[in-house]
């Protein structure tokens, strides 16, 4: 099979996985303690900035800027955020974070996190 079509067919399986999901686009927020919002911001700074840039402007890893996301539905970055994208350097994070946990973060990258005072 042609590298192509297999990451067409891992990117619609993703996002189908994810849209079977009970959360919806806003929700995931709901239930983060103020705490656990803090670890996240930091993961996200820390882990997702040591290969998408500190800045998230792109590095080995893509831009995760508002703008580069602008095409890429919540379910889809939370799918990715959870079980990583086979093919690429992108690692799945199911380990150290919950479904809750994917969605906020999608939730703020589609916002255009990092955000001095996200989205609690």
């Amino acid at each position: 099979m042609e590298r192509p079509v297999l990451r067409v067919r891992v990117a619609c399986s993703l996002v189908a996985a994810a849209l079977a999901t009970p959360l919806a686009f806003g929700q995931a927020s709901r239930g983060i303690s103020p705490e656990r919002t803090q670890q996240l911001v930091h993961m996200v700074r820390q882990d997702c900035g040591s290969c998408h840039g500190m800045q998230l402007t792109g590095g080995l890893g893509p831009a995760l800027t508002r703008e580069a996301l602008a095409n890429k539905p919540v379910p889809y970055l939370a799918a990715v955020i959870t079980h990583g994208l086979q093919g690429t350097p992108m690692p799945p994070w199911k380990a150290l974070l919950d479904e809750r946990d994917a969605y906020w973060i999608a939730e703020q990258l589609a916002l255009g996190f990092p955000t001095q005072n996200p989205k609690k």
